[in-house]
């Protein structure tokens, strides 16, 4: 049974049973702990938390998951994908237990014709937590299991919750006997291999309280509403009905592999370490596709560097098959061709896929030389001073800056003889992922613990937001947070983080920077800062108390600086204008992949290689700014999302939208975007789009900078006050601005041949006299010189070639700059045949410091007062050699 056909059983089953089926939400996770959905409860988690209400009592979904957590296990394993897809069912405070259980065995061992998967019941083991004796009865009565295939385990295995206090409680595991090849007897308990698990049914039944890790915190009570979370791995399930291996043989990931293979011209099956590197090929080029799909692009941080590690591993596995040409855009177009048929959007968005796969990997291949580059002078280094190990802080720099794989510096080391200290980059890795942990855990609204609001939003429900609809309210304050914590009031000139019943504040959000202004009270004046949404449905307000007190419980008046509103609509709104424009004039794979606007100013990356031409600027600018002449109405509509996405609405990447969708359209289907941002009326209301930048911010992608509104105008003016200073100092028209300062490019350019001519002449002459003046050393010919023009080098050559070619020859030329000097030492073929070498000489010279070949060597750092004792010593370490 394909992949597809598993996923459609599923989602029908549970609809035909009253569920509504949901969409799989992005990768990408608006939740500030997570950087991609890594479990199919994750979109959910506001309606099993309590802290939305549910929209319906019973959903089902297929979501896709990311985890590279176990990545290094990705190909050495039967059951590690870093991308899965988790068929889930969820009951929000409707059946439990006894319904989840049933619904689990019927659609595992109901018949294919009857739409089940036909699991044999006979091979189905289950485990459930040692306390659960409910879950035990029922998997008596309604599979006839015998108790030697339920198993009973402790909290590590089958007792979930989120880490935190809030909802808990046992679960319980379906796992399917692969047969006596696989491993030994005697259940999962024994072994996880031949046993595979591929259903956790979770009983969300009590409420936690503090305490470490999975175990020893204490269990406060029941909730007031059970929940039912389940997850099924879509690709172990398909392991087990297309009778494979593991799940790097499904339908969806073998073409991959298969391709891999031929590409590589080694077959699968024939080389243990061959077959891993296969496996992580097309686990990998999976992965990209999903990732790049849903927006993500390649990057040095965050979910970019995420989706850049992937993508070089799979190059790099190829590379260790003996594959070293080009290969993402064969792999990426096969695994969209199993892909597409569950996930459409995969073909739909491919050519800016293929455009941002094939520009990683060219910058790869190029960090690749380049690292091969310091790799081979690093480890030149090492053996020259006569070390055998490459320090860790080298391997970890060229991982870290030149993005050089560990792996690949450990191989090529040792093809050198070198080894790699690899507990000092080991070292080096974990105070860099400490850092990013400390970094994560400092992702709090206004310095605040997310685990402080929850209680917030659980009291007293989701903010009354209405920035689409006022500049002001009067509005309750429900909780203050100072600095160290919840505070009953602060003062003046504290900051804190305020939550009030109801606001008119924009929260930043989908590239809108927040609201500024004020909240007054009757003893009280607050400058508002910040706003953000760190809770689906809680908005706080970061303040700076600018007078009085302000204490929780307080009425206040809060109101959004009309000028900076006024400001941001029309950015955000010339956001939309500028990206329609793009695509005007560009095409369609210039899709905006993140943007930010404030007043007066937007910023807008899109996908594109190479920097954009005068004219296309130009040509995008004016497109803009046409938009605004013709005044485009700006309508807001509100339609599902299916709907949105018939008339052909943009859905944005790294935004989660709801059932309902806010669609923005200026003028019509010129620009239709899903957005929940603030914007003018008409499209005149802009003012002005002026470019101001435009500017690679990574591989195949670039970004356009704009001023808008009064800013643009000002932008303008300070231009054309530019140009007219310009045209002052050069007495000229402005028309004739560019064919005058050509003409001057041109002459300086003229001027600057002409010097290095002459500088050439002067060379050519002093290298005659130095030659002719040279030295007699023991036969070889000396020439010791000092040059202030920073052409020693030049000059060292040019004396060197004016030697005689039957003489030995040797020339030192040396260079003060600043308090340090440098020399440049060149040996003509004669004093090369006799066993003069101009790097020894260097070395020698500089107390080991410098390098080069045998012909022509040159290094640095000695004081420059040294310089002509130096020099003066030349001929008597010739004579002594």
């Amino acid at each position: 049974m394909r992949t597809a056909e598993i996923r459609r059983r599923f989602l029908d089953f549970f609809a035909e049973r009253g569920h509504t089926v949901v969409p799989s939400a992005p990768l990408p996770t608006p939740d500030p702990t997570l950087l991609f959905v890594n479990a199919g409860m994750v979109p959910f988690k506001p309606y099993l938390t309590g802290e939305v209400p549910a929209p319906w009592p019973r959903a089902t979904s297929v979501q896709k998951c990311v985890r590279t957590l176990d990545i290094e296990e990705v190909g050495r394993t039967t059951r590690h994908g870093s991308f899965f897809q988790m068929n889930g069912n969820f009951s929000l405070g409707d059946y439990f237990k006894e319904e989840a259980i049933a619904f689990a065995w019927e659609l595992s061992t109901a018949s294919v014709e009857g739409g089940g998967y036909g699991l044999d019941p006979d091979r189905i083991w289950v485990t459930v937590h040692h306390s659960d004796d409910e879950s035990r009865g029922l998997w008596r009565r309604i599979a006839g299991l015998p108790d030697e295939r339920i198993v009973a385990r402790g909290d590590e295995d089958n007792f979930w919750s989120m880490g935190v206090p809030g909802p808990c409680g046992p679960c319980s595991e379906l796992y399917y006997d692969r047969g006596p090849a696989l491993g030994r007897e005697g259940g999962p308990a024994v072994d996880e291999d031949r046993y595979m698990e591929f259903w956790n049914l979770v009983f969300m039944q009590y409420e936690r309280g503090e305490g470490p890790g999975k175990s020893g915190y204490p269990i406060l009570g029941e909730l007031p509403r059970r929940n039912i979370d389940t997850g099924m791995g879509l690709e172990r399930m398909a392991t087990l009905l297309q009778g494979v291996d593991n799940l790097y043989e499904i339908d969806e990931t073998r073409p991959v592999l298969d391709r891999a293979a031929a590409l590589a011209e080694v077959r699968y099956g024939a080389d243990a370490e061959a077959d891993v590197r296969l496996r992580v090929v097309a686990d990998h080029v999976r992965t990209a596709l999903m990732l790049l799909a849903d927006g993500t692009s390649p990057g040095n941080e965050g979910r970019g560097y995420v989706l850049r590690r992937i993508l070089r591993r799979a190059v790099r596995s190829m590379r260790q098959l003996g594959h070293p040409e080009p290969v993402l855009l064969d792999l990426l177009a096969t695994a969209r061709d199993f892909m597409a048929p569950s996930y459409p959007e995969v073909a739909e968005a491919y050519d800016r896929i293929a455009d941002r796969a094939a520009s990683e990997e060219e910058a790869f291949r190029a960090t690749l030389r380049q690292g091969t580059t310091v790799l081979d002078t690093a480890v030149a280094k090492v053996k020259a001073e006569g070390g055998r190990a490459l320090p860790g802080a080298q391997a970890f720099l060229l991982h870290d800056t030149y993005g050089f794989p560990i792996d690949l510096t450990l191989e090529m080391a040792a093809e050198q003889g070198v080894r790699v200290d690899r507990e000092g980059f080991t070292a080096l890795m974990r105070e860099q992922r400490e850092r990013a942990r400390a970094d994560a855990r400092a992702r709090k609204a206004g310095g605040t613990d997310l685990t402080v609001l929850r209680p917030v939003l659980d009291e007293h429900g989701p903010t009354d937001w209405r920035a689409w609809d006022t500049l002001t309210t009067d509005s309750r304050v429900l909780a203050i947070m100072g600095a160290t914590g919840p505070a009953p009031a602060v003062r003046e000139g504290d900051i804190a983080t305020v939550v009030l019943d109801r606001t008119p504040f924009y929260a930043e959000s989908g590239g809108q920077d927040s609201d500024a202004g004020r909240l007054s009270g009757a003893s009280v004046e607050a400058e508002v800062l910040d706003v953000q949404r760190p809770l689906p449905g809680l908005v706080v307000h970061q303040v700076r108390i600018l007078s009085g007190e302000l204490a929780t419980g307080e009425r206040v008046h809060a109101a959004v600086d009309p000028e900076w509103r006024l400001g941001a609509r029309q950015a955000h709104s010339g956001t939309h204008v500028l990206h329609a424009a793009l695509r005007q004039v560009l095409g369609p794979n210039a899709l905006q992949s993140g943007s930010y606007n404030r007043p007066g100013h937007l910023r807008l990356d899109f996908p594109w290689r190479g920097a954009l031409s005068p004219a296309a600027r130009s040509e995008i600018e004016e497109a803009a700014n046409q938009a605004l002449r013709r005044d485009l109405p700006v309508d807001v509509r509100w339609m599902t999302l299916p709907e949105a996405k018939e008339l052909g609405a943009l859905a944005l990447f790294d935004e989660t939208y709801g059932e309902k969708v806010r669609v923005v359209e200026i003028g019509g289907a010129w620009s239709r975007e899903l957005c929940g941002g603030t914007h003018v009326a008409h499209a005149s209301q802009i003012g002005t789009v002026a470019l101001t930048a435009e500017s690679s911010v990574g591989a195949g992608m670039r970004r356009l900078e704009a001023a808008v509104g009064v800013e643009g105008f000002g932008y303008l003016a300070r231009e054309r006050d530019l140009v007219a200073r310009i045209a002052e100092q050069l007495q000229a028209p402005r028309a004739e601005l560019p064919d005058r300062i050509a003409g001057l490019l041109d002459r300086l350019k003229s001027a600057d041949r002409e010097n290095q001519r002459l500088r050439e002449q002067t060379t050519r002459a002093r290298a005659n006299d130095l030659a002719t003046g040279a030295t007699d050393v023991d036969g070889t010919l000396v020439v010791t010189a000092t040059t202030d023009g920073g052409d020693a080098r030049t000059l060292a050559v040019a004396v060197r070639d004016r030697l005689p070619a039957d003489r030995p020859g040797v020339v030192v030329v040396g260079t003060p700059a600043g308090d340090r000097a440098t020399l440049v030492a060149a040996v003509n073929g004669a004093a090369r045949s006799t066993g003069r070498d101009a790097s020894a000489l260097v070395k020698r010279l500089l107390d080991g410091r410098g390098g080069g070949s045998p012909d022509l060597a040159q290094g640095g750092g000695i004081p420059s007062e040294r310089l002509p004792a130096t020099l003066a010593s030349v001929p008597g370490l010739l004579a002594d050699a």
